[in-house]
């Protein structure tokens, strides 16, 4: 893949992740602080951003999003079929959720 496709496909990603970030924020903001792994102050920002702040934050060369886990044990229970996957999905939404709660302390 070219550079100038990979920094393209970065610029779509990060417009297409603060869209979602925005309208998460605007329909539950407490559910989407748990979702995006953000904090209330980030969260204010990413709502208050005007659609040329969007779409210059977007331009960036830096992918906006990231991996938010770490560990063998959170992809594990997200990438292991053989077991009933609402039951993974909620463990693997507690132990992000920890993670959140490390990072804002």
């Amino acid at each position: 893949m070219k550079s100038t496709q990979l920094l393209e496909q970065i610029r779509e990603t990060n417009l297409s992740y603060i869209l979602l970030a925005q309208q998460l924020i605007r329909e539950d903001k407490a559910e989407a602080l748990v979702r995006l792994g953000i904090d209330e102050n980030t969260a204010e920002l990413l709502d208050q951003l005007t659609t040329s702040q969007v779409l210059r934050i977007a331009g960036s060369n830096v992918l906006m999003c990231n991996m938010r886990f770490e560990g063998d044990k959170l992809w594990g229970l997200l990438s292991n079929h053989n077991k009933d996957r609402s039951i993974t999905g909620i463990h693997a939404a507690i132990l992000m959720a920890g993670n959140l709660n490390e990072v804002a302390a």
